[in-house]
């Protein structure tokens, strides 16, 4: 117990270090640019830090609420869409006819850029909700199909082997074998999509939606150098959603899938 904690607080001090000498970096630059370079508006090519997050103090709460806006719509389209994305490598994986005839169709769905596709799927729908619920969905989708399959298809065959010598069924094979060899292929594909379907939420809400903070994104950059610190608050607040989404699919993960190597001490039980 006493390991697990002391690598867990050399771990945030490390995190943490990097933190201050990147804000000391950023902070640095700025100063160059508006000091040494001279250039015109220098807080339109790299603000001050401090200033972004004295703004981003300022304006907490209003930040706080179109955030979790953006936040509740990415979370339901990336829940659908990795409900889709897990169906589908099953049925893939179950037939190879299936997968090979689903394979092409899934690839070419994604070679539509979301930029372009948001604004025809805002306008098919006109509802700004659905349509975030539905872009963050089709980034999810793919990413956890691929990897997901990856997983279901990566059992050995002498456990395969094993399972039939008991007169394993189907369903046998997939609830005590399958599923949970593909468990850690699954959770790749949610860390890969999860924060592309928060980006995903954000571009319908740059399209005109009447919330989220996409519209705060997009209003500040209307009014100018004027806003440019607003700008960056929205830009800090979405990284953040983004990583707050990511660590609460790595915590699923560490809670689900307690014997993969990383989450085991150096005497092979579990961390």
């Amino acid at each position: 117990m006493t390991g697990r904690w002391s690598r867990g607080w050399s771990g945030g001090a490390v995190v943490a270090l990097w933190m201050v000498l990147l804000l000391a970096l950023w902070e640095g630059a700025a100063w160059y640019i508006a000091n040494v370079a001279q250039v015109t508006a220098p807080a339109s090519k790299l603000p001050y830090p401090h200033l972004v997050l004295g703004t981003l103090r300022e304006h907490f709460r209003p930040l706080l609420e179109q955030g979790a806006i953006t936040f509740g719509n990415s979370i339901t389209g990336f829940v659908i869409g990795s409900a889709v994305g897990c169906a589908l490598a099953v049925v893939m994986s179950l037939s190879r006819t299936v997968e090979h005839t689903l394979s092409p169709y899934m690839v070419a769905s994604q070679m539509v850029p979301i930029i372009g596709l948001a604004p025809i799927v805002y306008g098919i729908v006109h509802d700004a909700a659905l349509s975030r619920v539905l872009m963050a969905g089709y980034v999810t989708f793919f990413p956890v199909t691929i990897n997901t399959l990856r997983g279901l298809q990566s059992v050995k065959q002498e456990q395969l082997e094993l399972m039939r010598s008991y007169a394993a069924n189907t369903w046998a094979l997939y609830t005590k074998l399958k599923l949970k060899a593909a468990l850690p292929g699954l959770f790749a594909g949610l860390k890969l999509s999860g924060p592309l379907a928060i980006t995903a939420s954000i571009i319908v809400e740059l399209m005109g939606a009447p919330d989220g903070v996409g519209v705060l994104m997009i209003s500040s950059l209307y009014y100018g150098t004027s806003q440019v610190y607003m700008f960056w608050s929205t830009v800090l607040v979405s990284v953040a959603i983004g990583l707050v989404l990511f660590l609460l699919i790595s915590l699923a993960e560490r809670l689900i899938t307690p014997w993969q190597p990383e989450f085991r001490a150096n005497g092979g039980e579990p961390r």
